[in-house]
């Protein structure tokens, strides 16, 4: 078992472990600076020292530097404050150069040394006299990353159709593959409007209950299928995975259909074979 420090670098982000520094004690949202590839960055504690296996580390464990003194928060402050000019002139500056490129995002390199902007594009973009011109109005080294469009809605934010922050911004470490064969498991609508987020992509929600539904389904017989009930035959017209609940509808004999719901052990109808291993949606994200 090795001691680890549960690091984040932003709110919804994904979780990284430090190593302690000996004799420092840190609390849950306990500002810190560690060591990472690119250098020294600024963090929060997401957890405290815990214990964990070795085998869900992935080496090497970089340390934690310091808990962050006040100049070091001071420092952060001043390049968060600057973000929004640094946004601005950017546009501007795209804008001037016609480029076809949606600006998401800016961030400071935390000793100052770099400013990186994110953008999104639907094609290649040749951004190389921006480069130029950004260097030389900011008098920093200057790096601009691409992003897909499900990057830029966990970058920007926003509330999600359920009502809640999206989850790639808000609760969502890390982005999850969603198909549609998730929506048709789980009975949804399959018109895009209903089953896609703010980034035009399917719902990252639909892989929460997958698991449930793709086991529930293989339990309750197929919508339009003949089931024998306590009462006859009867036709499969909407089941309720959730309740374990099956609508059924028959002949009454005067032209007439008599619609009535069953729990799914009520009832007998063929269960469909399980194949071992199920070809993926081509659709998959």
């Amino acid at each position: 078992m090795t001691k680890v420090v549960g690091i984040k670098f932003k709110n919804g982000g994904k979780l990284y472990y430090f190593a302690p520094k000996e004799g420092e004690v840190y609390e849950r949202n306990t500002p810190v600076v560690v060591e990472t590839s690119k250098g020294l960055e600024f963090a929060w504690v997401a957890y405290p020292t815990k214990e964990v296996d070795e085998s869900e580390l992935v080496p090497p464990l970089k340390p934690i530097v310091r808990i962050a003194t006040q100049k070091d928060k001071d420092f952060y402050a001043e390049c968060e404050a600057k973000k929004p000019q640094a946004i601005r002139q950017c546009k501007e500056k795209i804008l001037k150069y016609g480029l076809d490129m949606k600006l998401v995002d800016c961030e400071y390199t935390f000793d100052g040394s770099k400013i990186i902007f994110f953008f999104t594009s639907a094609t290649r973009v040749d951004f190389r006299e921006l480069v130029k011109d950004l260097a030389a109005t900011f008098k920093n080294r200057i790096e601009l990353r691409q992003v897909g469009t499900r990057d830029e809605t966990k970058y920007v934010g926003g509330i999600a159709p359920c009502g809640r922050v999206c989850c790639c911004a808000g609760n969502m470490p890390e982005f999850k593959k969603v198909s549609i064969k998730m929506a048709k498991t789980q009975g949804l609508s399959l018109n895009p409007g209903k089953i896609s987020g703010l980034c035009g992509k399917l719902m990252c929600c639909l892989s929460y209950e997958n698991d449930y539904y793709a086991d529930a389904s293989k339990k309750v017989p197929k919508i339009g299928s003949e089931v024998g009930t306590p009462d006859g035959k009867a036709i499969v017209v909407a089941v309720n995975m959730l309740k374990m609940e099956v609508k059924t509808k028959k002949d009454d004999g005067n032209g007439g259909c008599i619609w009535k719901d069953y729990k799914v052990d009520q009832i007998k109808f063929k269960k469909p074979i399980v194949q071992e291993t199920e070809k993926q949606d081509s659709d998959e994200e």
